[in-house]
């Protein structure tokens, strides 16, 4: 990229065209407090090398998720990703410039879009799925406006149990467009009162499952509770494995189904990109935000795909607009398709009993532990436990003894104090025995006042 300069005759005309006095003015706007006072303490310039080797110095400080017994989740998930995946996905084939999805110059993509709107319908329980969205947080928070296109209602009913950044997401996008929404507190061992929350003005009730806190939910009661008031039922899934086990969303009468895609074919990525998966029902097929790639036939009666639907404002009129969201995920959803693809529908139920396995013992040998208590009745490759002290202490001190111990759910939602001895374990299939086992030693070891406790 060229460095292209300005002068400070090109910064005058600027700062008078946007009608300020001062580029600190286009700063107004950052709380009190956060803007640095003064320059950080840093040298002026160093070399390249220079550079590097201080570079390399703050990242070795990292503990890395494959070095050591991992069992952090929270909505972001370590799994094994065959090699092959990453091969195959850099594939000449699909190096492809922007708009790669152009049907005239790229069936491959447009082919393998169609094949990953397959899987999601059928992973989902659900009659059609898009070409999918930046992640799952954004997915939800667009199923929520789509929710009030086709209800024509303004307000919504969100979970407690609901991941907190979801959960903010979908306040950030409600707020812009005036929308309300009612939140119900968090339940990390009850099951939520959803029902009672929902009135003639409520259009859609979000409710994640398995919850942020692990439990899985049987959404038929508040789907029969929602839809006697015309309500629909979003159903939000943040770990993609959990659908080679339990019962798909769609199956239990939701009419909506997001969800974070990145469990399948994805690495950790130090946070992103991900893919957000979109499904629902045939009738709502026009206010669902992204876009459709179809199958059909070309002149000579040749197998083809085109895009079908994709009813965002660089393609309609923007009053008429679904979404603004400007792409999909393709290279995300690309390796999402191809992991799924490999594994086959045998080979998922078998990387989900694997997880769900392991993440039994591991639950089973946390519980025994004297002042550890496990929360759940119900849940997949995640659960909760109540320690007898803060949890985030717990995982710093776990992490000086080499074990990167989970999520304190503190970390995710600062607002409940009350919640800060509630710590999110995840057992993948990348946990071993070895590494549960190391789990359960610290920690033991660090509540009975072991060394750095």
């Amino acid at each position: 990229m060229r460095y292209l300069p300005l002068t400070p005759e090109d910064r005058a005309e600027m700062m008078a065209r946007a009608g300020i006095e001062g580029v600190d003015e286009l700063f107004a706007d950052v709380p009190p407090g956060k803007l640095l006072g003064d320059l950080p303490d840093l040298p002026p310039a160093k070399s390249e090398i220079e550079v590097e080797r201080l570079m390399g110095r703050l990242a070795a400080r990292n503990v890395a998720a494959g070095a050591v017994p991992f069992f952090c989740g929270a909505g972001a998930y370590r799994h094994h990703v065959p090699a092959s995946v990453d091969h195959l996905i850099q594939r000449s084939e699909f190096l492809t410039s922007y708009t790669p999805y152009q049907p005239e110059i790229a069936q491959g993509t447009l082919h393998y879009l169609f094949e990953f709107q397959t899987q999601v319908a059928l992973l989902t329980g659900m009659e059609v799925a898009n070409a999918s969205m930046y992640d799952g947080s954004t997915a939800a928070a667009e199923a929520v406006l789509m929710a009030h296109r086709i209800t024509r209602r303004r307000k919504a009913v969100l979970a407690g149990n609901l991941h907190p950044h979801y959960r903010d997401t979908i306040a950030t996008l409600s707020r812009m467009a005036g929308d309300e929404l009612v939140v119900a507190p968090p339940a990390p061992s009850d099951a939520e009162r959803l029902a009672a929350l929902i009135d003639d003005e409520t259009a859609c009730v979000v409710v994640q499952t398995p919850d942020v806190f692990g439990h899985l939910h049987d959404l038929h009661t508040i789907a029969a509770a929602a839809h006697a008031n015309g309500v629909l039922v979003i159903a939000v899934v943040t770990e993609a494995v959990s659908f080679g086990l339990v019962s798909p969303p769609g199956a239990m009468g939701a009419d909506i189904v997001v969800a974070e895609g990145q469990s399948l074919g994805n690495g950790l990525n130090f946070g992103g990109p991900y893919v957000g998966l979109f499904a629902t029902r045939q009738k709502f097929v026009r206010q669902m935000p992204g876009r459709l790639a179809g199958e059909t036939v070309d002149a000579d009666g040749r197998r083809g795909f085109v895009l079908t639907l994709s009813a965002r404002e660089q393609h309609i009129r923007r009053e008429k607009a679904t979404s603004n969201i400007c792409t999909n995920s393709g290279l995300c959803a690309l390796a999402f398709t191809i992991h799924l693809t490999l594994l086959g529908e045998t080979g998922l139920r078998r990387l989900a009993e694997l997880n769900h396995a392991g993440a039994v013992e591991l639950a089973d040998r946390l519980a025994a532990i004297p002042g550890v208590s496990v929360l759940n009745h119900t849940f997949f490759n995640e659960f909760t436990v109540k320690l007898p002290k803060p949890a985030a202490g717990v995982v710093e001190a776990l992490a000086a003894r080499g074990v990167l111990g989970g999520v304190p759910y503190s970390r995710l939602d600062p607002g409940h104090p009350e919640l800060a001895d509630l710590l999110i374990v995840a057992a993948t299939e990348t946990a071993t025995a070895e590494d549960r086992a190391a789990f359960v030693a610290a920690l033991t070891d660090l509540l009975a006042g072991g060394e750095g406790a």
